[in-house]
């Protein structure tokens, strides 16, 4: 499970820089992953509108809104946390919400969905100098649509008037409590899930699918992961096809290692796909191991056969947990 923030400020160790690490820290408490993003840090140019997004879903402009891109679709939740400039978000964290309209095009244009969008949260944390009665209002708006765009349900924000001076976040009265529990509302319809791992040996097909089924029809009963004994740097784009037939949506995904992912993740099951003996023992993982064929360089028949495969296994699966 991944808890991804976003930091809109464009002022390291200010308020808002505050705010949002000590809510992760709170997430943290929970034995759950988290990264920050801290957007002012990232090239992340403004949208110029090409409408290419509109048509493929896809953005042509070559920044680092393809990294962003992943890690959205990685999180279960997605904290986005802002001052007021002018009533709404700062710049540059209105590109990053703008350059979104792709996510939001493979959505309602292309009629794909996130395989996580019946699970994933969004959240908002702001703060501002003022304490005008409106001060709030426009980024609630934003981060409504923002989350939407990204198939997430937005759960609510905490907001907090007249903090202007450096260290006045820290100092507020009631913001620890408040963090903690708004953590504990979001993060524990989480926490009962299984973790399973599904590993493969490019981590580009098989796993890469049933990860995917597994977030999509069964996202509260199992957090997902997946690897490969040896992935290579890319999905393969015949799987992206097949599982676009069932209206599931694999862009932005990247091969992982099963290292890497064993390194930050302790699955409860991990479900072997023909990597048996690449794949590590760990303690008190229940191992299954599927034998299923790789359709990595066969036609685009036998990768349909695979994914129905897997997507029965997948419904099998979930009425055990």
């Amino acid at each position: 499970m991944l808890v991804l923030g976003l930091m809109g400020s464009p002022r390291k160790k200010g308020n808002t820089d505050f705010l949002l690490s000590l809510f992760m820290k709170e997430v943290e408490k929970s034995g759950v992953r988290t990264h920050i993003v801290k957007i002012g840090e990232k090239n992340i140019k403004p949208c110029l509108e090409y409408s290419v997004c509109e048509k493929n879903g896809t953005c042509p402009i070559d920044d680092d809104m393809n990294e962003v891109y992943s890690l959205l679709r990685e999180a279960d939740i997605i904290v986005l946390a802002t001052p007021m400039f002018f009533y709404n978000a700062p710049a540059q964290t209105k590109a990053l919400i703008d350059r979104s309209q792709t996510l939001w095009a493979r959505r309602y244009r292309l009629k794909l969905s996130d395989p996580g969008y019946k699970i994933k949260k969004g959240f908002l944390l702001a703060l501002g100098a003022t304490k005008g009665k409106n001060l709030f209002e426009g980024v609630n708006l934003t981060a409504k649509y923002f989350y939407d765009a990204i198939s997430a349900s937005f759960e609510g924000s905490l907001t907090y008037r007249k903090i202007e001076n450096k260290g006045d976040m820290e100092k507020h009265p009631t913001v620890a409590e408040d963090v903690k529990q708004a953590v504990e509302n979001l993060v524990k319809p989480y926490l009962t899930r299984k973790k399973i791992l599904f590993a493969c040996g490019e981590n580009a097909c098989r796993s890469q699918m049933a990860s995917a089924f597994a977030r999509y029809l069964a996202g509260d009963k199992i957090d997902a992961l997946s690897a490969g004994s040896a992935p290579i740097d890319a999905v393969n784009p015949l799987m992206i096809e097949v599982m676009h037939e069932k209206g599931i949506d694999m862009a932005f995904r990247k091969p992982k290692s099963i290292d890497e992912v064993l390194s930050r993740e302790k699955p409860d099951i991990i479900v072997t796909m023909g990597c048996r003996q690449e794949c590590p023992f760990v303690p008190g993982a229940k191992r299954e191991n599927w034998e299923l064929p790789d359709p990595s360089g066969k036609p685009i028949e036998f990768m349909r056969e695979v994914r129905n495969e897997i997507e029965k296994r997948i419904i099998d699966l979930q009425n055990t947990l």
